[in-house]
């Protein structure tokens, strides 16, 4: 919430803005990465970006934040000052995107996962374990958490008779202990945050009697990802799978809950339609947008306004405020949403598999749900 506070005050101030989204540091080798470094400020020169602006962005790709590969970046400038610079695990949405003007290009940054979801990753092995408290736009929102428990558990001696079932029992007493105390972090994690999901890697056993650890509100928030992320060379990838399928999922989720509520009651509190949900947002009406990914590359365009109400068509009444830019109509009501503290959420265009063919249908209209009902028509 504080960062689309923040956002807000920004778009409330004066151009001109340059933008550039592109694709974050990789885990290519240095001179792959000060290519793309070159191309990137050639691109963004390109497009009219002042000087100032210009150096700024060179100044700033220089600085690699560490976070995993893929990733992406947003960065706003104004007079030769990065005055926004967000990084987002996961691949880039949607194509390299560079911009100069009036009114800057939010869209490619409001298409991530909302950056306030919170959810913990556990890393867990017999001897103890790391917790994380992340983001989805930062992932680690602190320090990590190393539960280091006992270690004097005894490997599974090939001895047999009573001492070898005397040192399993001893070891899982063990193990069970150091599982209680990951159990007592990521409850207390649970209550004090509220994260979306628990994701858990590590070894198996340890995942099992965590598991038999927690509390139920913490239980039910577990997403188990069956991999050994603790063990020397392993592969972190089915956890970076884990974690971003459940955000799409929880993205999904969050879409299809504002499109029932803005439905309920015959629609009083829904606004569909470019027109409708424009005079929603010019009243400050609307709670949430749902756009869809494809109206991005609509050719239709609004008018951006310097004060309320922010937004207009051709014709609308504006008030005192001023035209700065006919600007397109996905990022027109998506600024607007902003300044009037109202959620946006992009209903994304995924196939579901990198070879599948993309569906065949039409825009979705710009769908809303608002702060109170409509009147109903006289």
């Amino acid at each position: 919430m504080r960062e689309r506070e923040h956002l807000a005050e920004i778009l409330a101030g004066s151009g001109p803005w340059s933008y550039a989204y592109i694709d974050g540091a990789g885990d290519s080798p240095q001179v792959v990465e000060q290519a793309h470094e070159r191309s990137v400020r050639d691109r963004f020169a390109e497009i009219g970006a002042s000087e100032a602006d210009v150096e700024a962005l060179a100044e700033a790709l220089t600085d690699r934040p560490s976070i995993p590969s893929p990733s992406a970046r947003y960065l706003l400038m104004r007079d030769g000052e990065v005055v926004l610079d967000e990084d987002f695990a996961g691949a880039r949405l949607g194509p390299e995107r560079f911009g100069h003007g009036p009114v800057p290009g939010i869209l490619p940054l409001l298409r991530h996962s909302d950056e306030s979801v919170r959810f913990v990753v556990v890393e867990t092995g017999r001897e103890g374990a790391e917790v994380r408290l992340e983001t989805a736009a930062k992932h680690s929102e602190r320090a990590p958490i190393d539960v280091a428990g006992r270690d004097d558990s005894l490997p599974k001696v090939q001895a047999g008779g009573w001492s070898h079932a005397r040192y399993q029992r001893h070891s899982e007493d063990v193990w069970m202990h150091n599982q209680n105390e990951v159990a007592d972090v990521v409850d207390r994690l649970v209550r004090e945050h509220c994260p979306k999901f628990v994701v858990v890697a590590g070894d198996v056993r340890a995942r099992q009697l965590l598991a038999d650890a927690l509390d139920p509100a913490s239980s039910a928030l577990v997403v188990d990802v069956d991999t050994h992320t603790r063990a020397d060379g392993a592969d972190g990838t089915a956890l970076e799978e884990a974690i971003r399928s459940s955000l799409d999922r929880f993205a999904t989720e969050a879409i299809h809950d504002i499109l029932d509520r803005a439905a309920a009651d015959n629609g009083s509190r829904g606004a569909e339609g470019v027109d409708a949900v424009t005079h929603a947002l010019q009243q400050a009406q609307v709670e949430a947008l749902v756009l869809d990914a494809r109206l991005v590359d609509s050719d239709s365009t609004l008018i951006a306004l310097d004060a309320e109400p922010w937004v207009a068509a051709a014709g609308d009444a504006t008030g005192e405020a001023n035209a700065l830019a006919e600007i397109p109509v996905a990022e027109a009501l998506a600024r607007a949403a902003v300044l009037t503290s109202a959620s946006v959420l992009v209903e994304e265009d995924d196939p579901g598999a990198p070879d599948a063919p993309r569906e065949e249908r039409l825009v979705r209209e710009p769908r809303a749900l608002l702060r109170w009902p409509e009147d109903p028509p006289s």
